[in-house]
C-alpha cells in the first residue's frame, strides 16, 4: 500500500532543516565537551555507593551470624531501591545464603567474574580473605523499549529544543521569505476576474507549471491552498492521483491538448479529500492557449464539480437496489409461507393437502395418456414400541430418520408425502409395477441399513418398514383409489410379517422381500 505524501510548504522544509542542521551541531557539541549530563556515570556512581553499603551491612552481620537481619536487610534494600531487582550473598564457591527477589533470574553475570552496570558483584571480606560476594541485579540503566526511549531526559531536552527551534526559524523564514511569493506578482483585477468563476481554474504555461489558480480551485482540497505556483501539475499527487493509473498508456489530459492542440472536456477524475469517505468528483475540461501566430503559450484547464450530481444518482441506486432486495425478501417469505402451507414441519415432507393437488392432476394426466404411475405405500413397523419404550422425542427421530432415507431414493418428479403419524405415501410417474417394487426394496432396505443410526441418542435401535405398491393399471378410477390399493398391499405386508415389499394384483396382493 502507498503510503500519502507529507505536503510541507517551503517554509516549514527550510525549518525542518534548519532544525536537524541545530540538532546535529548540538550532538557534536555534546561528544566533544559532554554539553549534557552522563547518566550512565550518573546511574554508575549511585549503584556502586548502594553495593558498597550493602557489602559492608553483609559483612557485619554475617560476622555477628545473624541471618535473620540478613535476609531483612536485604529485602528492605530491595524495596527502598526501585531499580534493584534482585540481590544475594554467596559464599566463595557456594550456594547462595541469602537472597532478595529473584535472583535466579535476573543474575546474568559475565563469565570472567567481572561486574557491569546492570550485574554487579561486591566481594565480602572476613580476616583479610575473600569470604565471597554480594551480587546485585539492577535494571538496565539504558532504555530498552521505544517508550523509555521517548521519555528519556537527553531526548525529551533534544525534542523540545527541535520544537521550540522550529516554531523560531517557521515563524523567521515566513516573515524574511514573504517577498518571495509568486502570488504576489499577480494583479489583483486579474485574480479578482478568475475568483468570480464558478468552476476551479488552472492555468499552466507550457511545461506544465501552475501559472495562476483561482479560488474554487483553492478550496478543492487543503493542499490547493498551499504554494502550487511555479511547482509542476503532475506534482500534485492529491490531484492528478486519479490520473495516474491510466497514466502509463494514455497521458494527462492537460498535456493531450497540448499536444494535439485540441479541446478536451468532460475527463472524470475523483480527488480524495481529507477527513471525508466521499471523494469529490470532477468533471475536467483543457483548452490550448495560443498566441496571435498560434504558438503554443500553455494550457487552461477548468474543474467543475459533479460531487452533487453523483450522490443523487447514488442515491437513486441505492433505492433501487433497496427495492431489488425487498423484493428478493418478499419473494423468499412468499417461498417460506409456500413451503409452511405445503410441507410437513418435522419431516420435511409434502403434507396431505399439498400432495393431493399435486397427485391428482398428476393422476388426471397420466390416465388421459394412458401412461405408468404407481403409488408406494409405507408404514414403520412397531412404531408404538418406540413412543412407549424410548418416548416421543425419539419416536420423531426415528419419523425424521426414515422420511430422510425415503427421500434420498428419489426422483425430482416424484411426490413424497407424510400421509399420517408413521405412514408414508409416494408416488412414482412413468414407473412400472417391477421398477416401483424396485425402488420400494431399494427404500425398505435403505431403512433397515440406516434409519437406526441416524438416531444417535439410542445406539443399536433397529428400523424396519413395511411396503405396499399398487399401479394405475389395475383400474384405479382416482388417486383416493390407488392409495387404497397400495394401502391393502401394505396391510398384506404387515400381515405377512413386516419389513417387506407386497404388490396389489387385485382381490390379492403379492408378497415380497
Amino acid at each position: 500500500m502507498k503510503l500519502p505524501r507529507l505536503f510541507l510548504s517551503p517554509v516549514a522544509r527550510i525549518a525542518l532543516g534548519l532544525v536537524a542542521l541545530l540538532l546535529s551541531l548540538l550532538i557534536a557539541l555534546d561528544l566533544l565537551f559532554g554539553l549534557l549530563p552522563d547518566r550512565v556515570e550518573q546511574v554508575r556512581q549511585v549503584r556502586q555507593q548502594v553495593s558498597e553499603s550493602l557489602a559492608i551491612q553483609s559483612t557485619s552481620l554475617l560476622q555477628s551470624g545473624d541471618l535473620a537481619a540478613l535476609h531483612r536487610t536485604l529485602r528492605e534494600m530491595l524495596e527502598r531501591h526501585r531499580d534493584l531487582r534482585s540481590i544475594a550473598v554467596r559464599p566463595a564457591r557456594g550456594e547462595v545464603l541469602a537472597q532478595a527477589g529473584e535472583h535466579g533470574i535476573h543474575w546474568h553475570p559475565p563469565e570472567d567474574g567481572s561486574s557491569t552496570l546492570d550485574q554487579i558483584r561486591v566481594p565480602v571480606l572476613s580476616d583479610g580473605m575473600t569470604w565471597g560476594e554480594v551480587e546485585l541485579a539492577f535494571r538496565p540503566a539504558l532504555p530498552e523499549t521505544a517508550a523509555e526511549w521517548l521519555s528519556y531526559p537527553s531526548v525529551v531536552a533534544l525534542g523540545l529544543i527541535a520544537l521550540a527551534s522550529f516554531g523560531a526559524f517557521y515563524l523567521y523564514l515566513r516573515r524574511v521569505l514573504e517577498y518571495l511569493d509568486p502570488t504576489k506578482a499577480i494583479p489583483d483585477r486579474v485574480r479578482t476576474a478568475f475568483d468570480t468563476l464558478g468552476e476551479g481554474v488552472l492555468i499552466l504555461d507550457k511545461q506544465g507549471r501552475v501559472i495562476l489558480v483561482n479560488r474554487v480551485f483553492r478550496q478543492f482540497h487543503p493542499a490547493a491552498s498551499d504554494e502550487v505556483i511555479g511547482r509542476k501539475v503532475a506534482d500534485l499527487d492529491w490531484l492528478v492521483a486519479g490520473f495516474r493509473e491510466r497514466a502509463a498508456t494514455r497521458p494527462y489530459p492537460w498535456l493531450s491538448a497540448m499536444e494535439q492542440r485540441t479541446q478536451i472536456q468532460d475527463e472524470p477524475l475523483e480527488i480524495a479529500v481529507a477527513g471525508d469517505d466521499e471523494p469529490m468528483r470532477v468533471l475536467v475540461g483543457c483548452a490550448p492557449i495560443l498566441d496571435g501566430q498560434g504558438r503554443l503559450r500553455g494550457c487552461l484547464v477548468t474543474f467543475s464539480d459533479v460531487t452533487a450530481l453523483h450522490r443523487i444518482n447514488a442515491q437513486l441506486l441505492v433505492t433501487l437496489s433497496d427495492l431489488e432486495a425487498s423484493r428478493e425478501e418478499i419473494r423468499r417469505q412468499n417461498e417460506d409461507l409456500y413451503r409452511l402451507a405445503t410441507r410437513d414441519p418435522m419431516t420435511g415432507c409434502l403434507n396431505r393437502r399439498a400432495f393431493f393437488e399435486g397427485a391428482d392432476p398428476l393422476f388426471a394426466r397420466i390416465s388421459g395418456e394412458h401412461g405408468e404411475l404407481c403409488c408406494v405405500m409405507s408404514d414403520i413397523d412397531h412404531f408404538k414400541s418406540f413412543n412407549d419404550r424410548y418416548g416421543h422425542t425419539v419416536g420423531d427421530m426415528v419419523i425424521k430418520s426414515v422420511a430422510k432415507c425415503l427421500g434420498s431414493e428419489l426422483r425430482e418428479v416424484d411426490l413424497l408425502c407424510r400421509y399420517g403419524g408413521e405412514e408414508f405415501c409416494i408416488l412414482l410417474p412413468g414407473s412400472t409395477t417391477e421398477q416401483a417394487r424396485d425402488v420400494a426394496e431399494r427404500l425398505r432396505a435403505s431403512i433397515e441399513s440406516h434409519a437406526g443410526a441416524a438416531v444417535r441418542d439410542i445406539p443399536g435401535i433397529q428400523i424396519r418398514s413395511s411396503f405396499g405398491v399398487a399401479s394405475i393399471k389395475l383400474g384405479a378410477k382416482d388417486t383416493a383409489e390407488l392409495i387404497d390399493q397400495a394401502d391393502n398391499a401394505l396391510y398384506q405386508s404387515k400381515q405377512n410379517g413386516r419389513n417387506r415389499v407386497s404388490v396389489w394384483a387385485g382381490e390379492r396382493s403379492v408378497g415380497g422381500s
